[in-house]
């Protein structure tokens, strides 16, 4: 296979190492916090700006594409061999809310470079991961003499993912065409830490409900009617109590249909991982682990399904005592789902199994809210081993795997266009997503250029494989 020569990417970044960053810094000064309605204007104005810095990188088609909230940005640039797969690369350029009084050293949206680290909003989730494909595209082109990229190179920036996507999926379908593609790179996720860099093989999906139980028509004195009538309180809690066994598994029934199980290798592998659980427990605020028997933490929270509550309440919560039986109660809950779930199986599971355990005399509504699938990508898959390849080069090492907890739009991408998804993502933990003085490893940063440039020619040399 001929290859990038590692030379000439680097020497390309090192030249435009300081236009990049500058370019990068007045992209972060723009506060698109597409939560906050007063931002609309700073959300469009990002994603104009990306629009026209996509055309000045060079590529032919860069748009800006309207949805029902804010908007999104498609750019392509095809390559000249019409035989060669077609790349979409996934980010976003809207920001969490920030403010220096939150806790920042600096103006959150005035960058600053101190001790090789980026410190702005959105400098690592996920304008600044975005933007490192803008120099990656260009390093790639420069050492290969390439007038095109060596695939069909597409880009999709949204504009709402910090407001929970809600018109991704959407656009998504609406656009499905023009959106086509062989893979999908998603580059907002991140590495297990700066000496080890990982490549993320799968992200967990949710559904979240909330259980309203009604009792009396209204609230009742606990002794005279006390043990004689059932007490949505304590329905609450009892459904609450009932979610899990004693093995710490969801006592739902029907709720593990279709779960894809870890393999042996996947279980090696995860093993392997540099994992302090005393650290982490400290990271977590919590005194011991927990969760289903035979699992791992790491296991626990990448790759099996779960249930937690998230709010439980009913009855008087004032000061002193009220002696009386509640006329409602609530349970707020919520499910990460793993790869062979399906949300619309969990939602009827979980409707079916409150049904059946409430007792007679308490009614209950159920709001379920828009879920989101899981996705997962063999690791076997070739294209998988082209992003391995790809940073395996720029870090010099061997790359490891993960997968993500969390929950995000990528499984739309992968449901609607019926291609794998990649992550490939340079933030580490330390970086501070939504927290104050979010900032990006300038050093890390570099290297997704780097290994931007050479996963392209790497995919185009085994366009077989990945078609």
């Amino acid at each position: 296979m001929s290859e990038t020569p590692d030379s000439a990417v680097r020497t390309y970044i090192d030249t435009h190492r300081a236009a990049f960053l500058d370019d990068l810094a007045e992209w972060l000064r723009i506060p698109s916090v597409s939560a906050q309605p007063e931002r609309a204007a700073d959300v469009r104005r990002s994603a104009d700006w990306l629009a026209a810095k996509l055309k000045e990188t060079g590529f032919p088609t860069a748009e800006v594409w309207p949805t029902a909230g804010a908007p999104a940005v498609f750019a392509e640039w095809p390559c000249d061999d019409p035989q060669a797969p077609t790349v979409l690369v996934y980010g976003h350029h809207d920001v969490q809310p920030a403010a220096r009084e939150d806790g920042w050293d600096s103006d959150p949206f005035e960058p600053v470079i101190r001790d090789g680290r980026l410190y702005a909003r959105g400098a690592a989730d996920d304008k600044g991961q975005v933007f490192f494909h803008t120099l990656g595209v260009r390093a790639h082109l420069a050492a290969t003499g390439r007038t095109a990229p060596a695939v069909h190179l597409k880009l999709l920036i949204e504009g709402e993912e910090e407001s929970g996507s809600p018109n991704f999926r959407t656009l998504v379908e609406q656009r499905a065409d023009r959106l086509a593609a062989d893979a999908v790179i998603v580059s907002d996720t991140g590495m297990w830490s700066a000496d080890t860099p990982t490549v993320c093989t799968g992200m967990r999906g949710l559904a979240e409900c909330e259980i309203t139980l009604y009792g009396p028509e209204q609230d009742i004195h606990s002794g005279s009617f006390g043990g004689a009538v059932p007490n949505p309180a304590t329905a609450a809690a009892r459904l609450a109590a009932a979610l899990h066994d004693e093995h710490a598994r969801v006592a739902i029934p029907g709720f593990y249909d279709g779960v894809v199980d870890l393999t042996d290798r996947e279980r090696e592998l995860f093993a392997e991982l540099p994992f302090d659980e005393e650290q982490w427990l400290r990271t977590a605020r919590s005194s011991a682990t927990y969760g289903e028997a035979g699992h791992t933490t790491l296991e626990r929270i990448w790759a099996r399904p779960t249930a937690e509550v998230n709010g439980i309440g009913g009855g008087y919560q004032g000061p002193g005592s009220k002696t009386i039986i509640p006329s409602s109660a609530m349970l707020k809950l919520s499910f990460r789902l793993v790869a062979g779930q399906d949300p619309d199986h969990i939602e009827k599971v979980v409707r079916a199994w409150v049904a059946d355990a409430l007792p007679a005399g308490i009614r209950h509504e159920i709001t379920f809210g828009a879920a989101t699938r899981p996705c997962l990508t063999p690791l076997d898959h070739p294209a998988l081993q082209s992003v391995v390849r790809a940073m395996g080069r720029a870090f010099q090492q061997p790359v490891r795997f993960t997968r993500e907890g969390g929950s995000g739009p990528a499984a739309d991408l992968q449901e609607v266009l019926g291609a794998p998804v990649l992550f490939l993502g340079i933030s580490i933990p330390s970086d501070g997503w939504h927290a104050p003085n979010e900032k990006v490893e300038l050093d890390l940063l570099l290297k997704g250029v780097e290994t931007a440039a050479y996963l392209w020619d790497d995919l185009g040399e085994n366009r077989r494989d990945v078609d």
